[in-house]
């Protein structure tokens, strides 16, 4: 092969590496099973492509990925003034999936942070709602709440909120210390009634036993004997004598008339 024909062959060779390593990239796409390509021709909406092999056209077509799966977004701690005037501050965490990845591209600008700064938001003004005591105790309820708020308002982009959860509430110390008092006042409160009922009930008993042994004399002599066995098996240096309880009636004087 003469030089000239070896240096055609060359240039011919390198040209077509060229033109494949710029091409190539440009007319192929593999999109994963999860991601799905919204192509734009000559910045006109052309379609929604994948999962796997796409052709392109090199230089006229644009394609933007989009990720289906279940996104999480932390919402940065807020400070929320509840409805009865107590300032905490709440974080929550966020999931979220893209179901239309056309809308999600041209309806909105970077849904991820849209998405993030809208859940801010709506945390603040649904939390402040709530006063303290509900905020504490009906967590599912607010979390259901502020998904379906974020839910509608991030529908006409395409994207569906799975579930909001709101992570943590920090009470001021003042706040924290008051409600333990409320707490010691409840249980002390508790204790009393529990206490009084008691009395209540033991001194019904007294009542029944009495209105018993009033009916029946012999039972109170059954308890005084069996009073004296107990004494008598606790201290056995002690000696019993039982004696009926008309015992002394018989050594009164009697009236003479």
């Amino acid at each position: 092969m003469e030089p000239s024909e070896l240096t055609n062959t060359l240039v011919w060779v390198i040209t077509l590496v060229i033109f494949l390593s710029v091409f190539l990239p440009q007319m192929f796409k593999i999109m994963r099973e999860y991601e799905r390509g919204v192509v734009f021709r000559l910045g006109k909406f052309q379609s929604t492509k994948g999962p796997g092999l796409i052709v392109l056209i090199p230089f006229i077509d644009k394609v933007e990925r989009v990720d289906l799966r279940v996104l999480t977004i932390n919402v940065e701690r807020q400070e929320v003034i509840t409805k009865d005037n107590v300032t905490v501050n709440v974080d929550a965490i966020t999931f979220f999936r893209v179901v239309d990845a056309e809308r999600a591209v041209i309806q909105v600008e970077r849904y991820i942070a849209a998405t993030s700064m809208l859940a801010q938001t709506t945390l603040r003004s649904v939390l402040g709602q709530f006063e303290l005591d509900e905020l504490l105790a009906d967590r599912e309820k607010i979390n259901k709440q502020i998904q379906n708020i974020i839910d509608r308002q991030t529908d006409p982009w395409g994207i569906k909120v799975v579930s909001v959860e709101v992570k943590d509430v920090i009470l001021p110390e003042s706040m924290k210390r008051a409600m333990a008092r409320q707490a010691e006042s409840e249980r002390d409160r508790r204790a009393k009634i529990i206490n009084a009922q008691g009395e209540f009930e033991a001194a019904t008993k007294l009542v029944q036993a009495g209105e018993m042994i009033e009916k029946t004399p012999t039972a109170l002599q059954l308890r005084y004997l069996q009073t004296m066995v107990e004494i008598s098996s606790e201290n056995s240096t002690f000696t019993f004598i039982p004696l009926p309880l008309d015992f002394m009636d018989s050594f009164r004087p009697v009236d003479k008339k």
